[in-house]
């Protein structure tokens, strides 16, 4: 099963892809709004994510087209209009969820995954990994059973690191994954929040790889 993305602007295709195939998805992508209905149709594509302003065909005439044939499959529309009037008519047309940009990876991820449990929230789940426990409902963190306050950045980051246990993140996926594509700050954000996190953390539980990036260790070091 795999996810349609159906967007033209090329800078987004990436940045929503890495973030996507990042939590484990297979992604499909159509540039155009003929191919994307096509591909949206096929059996195998278990949600679409589908910006509005689209070439050959309309996002809008392309959701309609879709919700005919295939009425079940969670559709998340991409767009820039942000008026209550533009919320309504594409919900009405179809729309499962609704987010303008530019938005957050992690906030994409996250509606993707309740549209894939039939639109349940995150309450309960709970990562784990290097001695790190993260309650994403209560966004409480623990590092061996010992809670630590972190900010909502924080938690984000630390987040990203327990999702990918061992593997080495660098700075550029880091901002695309937590401070979003179209991030336009210095990319020594990424290591003032590591050293942050390495303070509430303690020794050794966050790695860096000189020239590559970070890690989360398997426990303290």
């Amino acid at each position: 099963m795999a996810i349609l993305v159906v967007e033209d602007e090329q800078g987004i295709v990436s940045f929503v892809r890495r973030g996507l195939e990042s939590a484990g998805h297979q992604v499909l992508v159509a540039s155009d709004g003929i191919d994307g209905l096509a591909m949206a149709l096929a059996s195998d594509v278990e949600l679409v994510v589908l910006d509005l302003g689209l070439p050959g065909l309309p996002g809008e005439e392309l959701l309609r087209r879709l919700r005919k044939r295939r009425p079940s499959v969670p559709v998340i529309v991409l767009t820039a209009k942000d008026a209550v009037s533009d919320r309504v008519a594409n919900l009405d047309a179809g729309a499962d969820d609704y987010m303008v940009k530019p938005f957050s990876v992690n906030e994409l991820l996250a509606r993707v995954r309740a549209r894939l449990r039939g639109g349940g929230q995150e309450r309960g789940d709970v990562l784990a990994a290097g001695g790190v426990t993260l309650d994403l409902g209560a966004r409480a963190a623990s590092v061996d059973g010992r809670t630590v306050t972190l900010s909502a950045r924080e938690f984000t980051l630390l987040k990203v690191l327990v999702q990918h246990p061992g593997q080495v993140l660098s700075q550029p996926q880091l901002l695309d994954l937590v401070w979003g594509y179209d991030f336009e700050g210095s990319s020594n954000v990424v290591e003032v929040y590591i050293s942050q996190l390495r303070r509430k953390l303690g020794p050794g539980r966050i790695e860096t790889v000189r020239g590559v990036g970070y890690r989360l260790a398997d426990g303290p070091r």
